[in-house]
């Protein structure tokens, strides 16, 4: 009987939404004041990756007969996914995010979603609605990771990813291509670079601080340059990634070593060559400074800095210089591992 009952609670929670008898006049609607659903006092949620994070969904009144659905919109196709949906009493998981979700449930009226873990790929818009039968209303709520932006193309050259290779490559790289909001973000803190590249939702940007012959002219202002929308088979550009913060730590060996030996070396640490994504979070967010050019996971040599000085680039600015793509057969390099 027992069995029966929760059963037949669960379906419920799955059944969608009934639709409302009554419809508004046309014209434009005002807009809905919400009269079971407090609004967020902050509507964006700021956390890293590995984190527990809560997104607020509190409730001044309980209706009867009501649902509270959890959605995400993804940000490469625009869809809403459900994430989870409860009728105060039962609740039902759904989609990838299901092993790491749960309701905070601190007490009757409080619909809050908790995110155990969280991913580079959980940052986003979330959706709180509850559906009452008759009148549905909904609050949005951003999930933003704090992370760091960087242009990142294979070791034959510039332009040389289609979309689906550009976000393979990313992940390769323990990131994912960066939204057009962290891309923006990026540039607002002085990401200026002159190859176009794609993002998350396929389109192409390039993002310019100082504006010069070869980069769309002395004469346009300084901004985020977009090509828009393109062919995600057939176009192909650099790729703009995301990384957020570490579960471990990026460390240094000193050496000359060529490629092989740099991978064995960390192995003998009990730890893994580093990635390129790993390397900009170590810099990022543990203040990894070095001025050795080591190896990467990719094949590629770079270092980071935190506190530019003549004998280190010679460069102004923070951040991870690059000796690009040598032979991986030179031994003049060392090598950064990854611990997790």
């Amino acid at each position: 009987m027992h069995r029966l009952l929760l059963l037949g609670c669960l379906w419920l929670l799955a059944a969608p939404p009934v639709s409302g008898i009554f419809q508004r006049p046309t014209g434009t609607p005002a807009p809905l004041r919400l009269q079971y659903l407090l609004e967020p006092l902050h509507p964006t949620v700021h956390t890293q990756r590995g984190a527990t994070a809560t997104l607020p969904c509190v409730l001044r009144a309980l209706p009867h007969n009501y649902r509270v659905k959890w959605s995400k919109v993804e940000p490469a196709n625009y869809r809403e996914n459900i994430i989870i949906i409860t009728n105060g009493l039962y609740h039902k998981n759904y989609g990838p995010l299901s092993p790491r979700v749960r309701l905070r449930h601190s007490h009757r009226y409080d619909a809050s979603l908790t995110i155990t873990d969280v991913a580079l790929e959980d940052e986003g818009r979330y959706r709180c609605q509850l559906v009452n039968g008759l009148e549905d209303e909904s609050i949005s709520l951003t999930l933003h990771l704090e992370g760091v932006v960087f242009p990142y193309q294979p070791s034959n050259g510039r332009y040389k990813f289609n979309y689906h290779e550009a976000k393979r490559a990313c992940e390769q790289q323990d990131s994912r291509l960066a939204t057009y909001q962290q891309l923006y973000k990026a540039w607002t803190e002085g990401l200026d670079w002159c190859n176009a590249g794609w993002i998350l939702d396929g389109t192409v940007h390039y993002p310019i601080i100082n504006s010069r012959e070869p980069c769309g002219g002395r004469l346009l202002l300084p901004g985020v340059r977009t090509y828009g929308a393109r062919d995600k088979q057939k176009d192909r550009f650099d790729a703009f990634c995301f990384t957020s913060a570490l579960q471990g730590r990026v460390y240094f060996i000193r050496g000359h070593l060529n490629f092989k030996e740099a991978g064995q070396a960390c192995r003998n640490h009990g730890a893994a060559i580093a990635k390129v994504g790993q390397l900009y979070s170590a810099w990022k967010f543990s203040q990894l400074d070095r001025c050795d050019g080591g190896w990467l996971a990719d094949g590629s040599v770079r270092y980071p800095i935190t506190t530019p000085r003549e004998r280190c680039g010679g460069l102004p600015d923070p951040g991870v210089r690059s000796f690009g793509f040598p032979s991986k057969e030179m031994r003049t390099y060392g090598t950064y591992c990854f611990v997790g």
